[in-house]
């Protein structure tokens, strides 16, 4: 009788926190939803989730189901309540909502987010907890709402455990380490009662003055798609739904414009399935996420949120997605006012449930989206069959989570004790460490030897800055620490540390200033000089210049590569006093710094940091830690270059010679300033002994691969070690190098580990003519090296059997 006593009130425990509580549909292991006194099967947790769905299904009124085809955006957006109120028995959202996005998080850079509610763990909680028990218990069939929040820098709440944006987690090419980081986003998010969480981006980053390039992984689709499953795996093991995005073709819009743009993705269909599709393909069908966001970008003239191709064809048919699709916001508005296929937001509506969107996502008042869904089906224009489909795959979503069993948070001292705790916070510096790439260090000048400097200057706009690593997308209120901060902390004490700003990240007349070169203002000027001053007193002068949240992200494409502003006058001048300089680049992109390149003796790439990034970057300059990241994106020495970018096409990105057979003249300029995959340390790495074992026929069977890796320098290091292949002999044209293997390993001076890998008949695969996805036979090379072009061992083998692995829709079969 104790027992079950004490039971009954930790189930009602969450509930009782709320105020009032409608106690009679409270039982020991059901919850009365309908409020009828009957256990209905979808109340009962010994049915099958299908039969649940099914019969709650059959109770729903069409008011019902087109309340949970949308979303309601959080407190300070479009919700004007932190807690309900009797109002909201008046409210659309009295017959249900779908989900409840960022609901009191206490969102960055949105003052009108601004809550008491977020903070500790446990206060939020208890305050979802009355969100939920509105739903439960005020609607009529007591649907729970899924809540929502951002996660690709860690949980989007705050005081939640920040990383570095996704590109400096892809610096790391580490799988583990994003398996860690999706473990903790996953556990913080349950904690503080959020169940699925719009993590991670998926999207390759082609064209570098694209935005949203410092939110991406990589370039390349192996890359992006193996950190991508695990991040969904491990946040999907803590039982929150992971919700990929932006589906599909959302980075490749016309010149890498945002903004107002984000349409004209110019992607053939075979590239669009070997390059932009691969990681989501990785996401759906091998990780199963539950979730996935539609864009608001077209391919081939259709809107993805209106085209059954991608949400039906591709996600459910081809894929077996089992979750629901939710809009990117404005995606269905954009139907008719950007993309203009639509008469009205009416019609607009129609196009994407009929294509398969489950639930739109927009910046305003949920009945925006909700009323037209009833009224295009009291007009016979949508059919009830195509609004149950659509409703189908929330309720099993909600299911999946186990929001009919346990709809409310409970774990109130674990949240506080755990959201953003000591553990965590190790992993998000180690994450730090490893994002950081050494792209040159000429004379071996780092790490510093403080017997030669006594004295230093830290310089530049990301010296002290810290709002590059407080994203809208990731936690709020934490406590950023400062290249100059975690310079003071790690260097020697009786080193003399001087500051000066050095000039601003943009000057007045930028972006212009990035077409027409225009000389610094006065108080510009002035800025540069007291910083040229302080630089002839020092022995070194560390100058920390890139990006802030104003010059990289979303909606901050660019037409140019180079320092904005005027970073290169403030290197220029203050190489140009003889001091000994080193550059750190704090960024979101890559950037095309040829001169810094040429003659400055040290660059170290620390891209968005998060938290810890200035002690990180200081214990990269001090020697405390060995960088060993490598670049998930390569460097073009010029705008005028892109796209260029890993993997390529046969002979697509070659020099142009002066002369020989295809001379024609010294007109342009060639190469990579840094190619994808490369990366410097303070010790060196010796390949050997690769050991290549074919055993694939008619599709089955593997091929393993071993090399063995030597540190032969004197400290400890780490080495990525980075496997690509060559088709030599192919149907259709293929990517002359892809990669399909890495590791990162830790050795001592002089120890040596052997690395293997194991390749399936599918990592050879192409589409080939008909755009079926096949092994062909042939000859293909093996290649281990420490970068795309820096290849140390190499091996030939032969498919003998072709074989298909699945044929692929084609895109003459899109319709609008």
């Amino acid at each position: 009788m104790l027992k079950r006593l004490i039971y009954l009130s930790f189930l009602l425990l969450p509930i009782l926190i709320s105020g009032q509580v409608n106690k009679k549909i409270y039982h020991k292991n059901w919850i009365d939803f309908n409020k009828n006194g009957i256990k209905e099967p979808y109340e009962d947790a010994k049915a099958s989730v299908e039969e649940r769905i099914e019969d709650l299904l059959s109770r729903m009124t069409l008011e019902e189901k087109s309340c949970q085809m949308a979303t309601l955006y959080g407190f300070g957006r479009v919700l004007k309540d932190e807690l309900p109120t009797p109002d909201w028995k008046n409210k659309i959202w009295k017959d249900g909502i779908g989900n409840i996005d960022e609901q009191l998080n206490n969102l960055a850079y949105h003052p009108s987010a601004v809550t008491d509610k977020a903070w500790p763990p446990s206060k939020h909680v208890k305050s979802l907890n009355e969100i939920q028990k509105f739903f439960v218990e005020n609607t009529r069939l007591g649907i729970p709402v899924d809540f929502t929040n951002e996660g690709i820098r860690g949980l989007c709440h705050e005081k939640a455990t920040s990383f570095p944006s996704q590109i400096g987690i892809g610096s790391t090419w580490n799988k583990d380490l994003v398996s860690q980081i999706g473990h903790i986003t996953g556990k913080e998010a349950r904690l503080l009662g959020y169940t699925n969480v719009y993590a991670p981006i998926l999207d390759i980053t082609r064209d570098p003055r694209w935005g949203r390039t410092v939110e991406c992984y990589s370039e390349d689709p192996y890359l992006t798609g193996e950190l991508g499953f695990r991040m969904v795996t491990a946040i999907q093991e803590e039982h929150v739904v992971s919700t990929p995005k932006h589906f599909a073709i959302y980075s490749a819009p016309k010149g890498g414009r945002d903004g107002d743009a984000r349409t004209d993705a110019h992607i053939t269909e075979r590239e669009m399935f070997s390059l932009y599709l691969h990681p989501f393909k990785r996401a759906i069908k091998d990780a199963g996420a539950l979730g996935i966001m539609s864009s608001y970008n077209d391919y081939n003239g259709i809107p993805v949120t209106s085209s059954s191709y991608f949400l039906r064809d591709i996600l459910r048919k081809s894929w077996g997605f089992k979750g629901y699709v939710v809009s990117d916001s404005r995606a269905v508005e954009f139907i008719a006012d950007k993309h203009h296929v639509a008469q009205d937001h009416k019609e607009a509506v129609l196009k994407s449930v009929n294509a398969g969107l489950n639930i739109r996502t927009d910046f305003t008042m949920p009945e925006d989206y909700i009323i037209p869904v009833r009224e295009l089906v009291k007009e016979g224009k949508l059919s009830m069959d195509t609004i149950d489909d659509c409703v189908r795959d929330i309720l099993r979503v909600k299911f999946w989570q186990g929001l009919f069993d346990a709809p409310y948070g409970k774990n109130f001292s674990n949240a506080d004790k755990t959201v953003g705790n000591g553990d965590s916070q190790k992993i998000s510096y180690n994450a730090s460490l490893e994002s950081i790439v050494l792209l040159k260090n000429e004379k071996n000048i780092l790490p510093l030897d403080f017997d030669k400097y006594k004295s230093v200057l830290v310089t530049g706009p990301n010296a002290k800055a810290i709002n590059h690593s407080v994203s809208r997308y990731g936690p709020s209120h934490i406590d950023v620490v400062s290249v100059y901060d975690g310079i003071k902390e790690k260097f020697p004490k009786d080193v003399e540390i001087k500051y000066a700003k050095g000039c601003d990240f943009f000057d007045e007349n930028w972006p212009d200033s990035e077409i027409i070169s225009m000389a610094p203002t006065v108080s510009e000027q002035e800025e540069i000089d007291k910083a040229v001053e302080m630089a002839k007193t020092v022995g070194l002068a560390i100058i920390v210049v890139g990006d802030d949240e104003e010059t990289v992200g979303e909606s901050r494409s660019r037409t140019s590569l180079a320092l904005p502003g005027n970073q290169q006058k403030l290197v220029e001048a203050i190489y140009n006093t003889g001091t000994p300089v080193v550059v750190v680049l704090i960024n979101g992109r890559p950037l095309t710094i040829n001169w810094i390149n040429k003659y400055v003796p040290a660059v170290v790439e620390g891209w968005f940091q998060g938290k810890f990034g200035g002690t990180a970057i200081a214990d990269v300059l001090v020697g405390n830690y060995n960088p060993g990241g490598k670049l998930p994106v390569s460097f073009p020495k010029t705008v005028g270059q892109v796209p260029m970018n890993f993997p390529s096409k046969p002979g697509a990105q070659a020099n142009q010679p002066s002369n020989g057979p295809n001379g024609s003249g010294k007109t342009r300029v060639g190469g990579f300033l840094y190619p994808f995959g490369y990366g410097l340390s303070y010790t060196t790495f010796k390949y050997s002994n690769l050991i290549v074992d074919s055993g694939i026929n008619n599709g089955i069977g593997k091929v393993k691969v071993s090399v063995d890796i030597t540190n032969t320098g004197s400290v400890k290091g780490e080495e990525v070690v980075q496997l690509y292949f060559s088709d030599l002999v192919s149907s259709v044209t293929v990517y002359e190098k892809q990669l399909r293997g890495f590791e990162r390993i830790s050795l001592e001076p002089n120890e040596t580990k052997n690395v293997s890998f194991i390749l399936k008949a599918d990592d050879f695969a192409l589409y080939n003519k008909v755009m079926e996805f096949v092994v062909e036979p042939g000859d293909f090379k093996i290649m281990i090296g420490s970068s795309s072009e820096d290849i140390r061992l190499a091996h030939n083998i032969t498919i003998n059997d072709l074989h298909v692995l699945s044929n692929t829709m084609k895109i003459s079969k899109v319709k609008n």
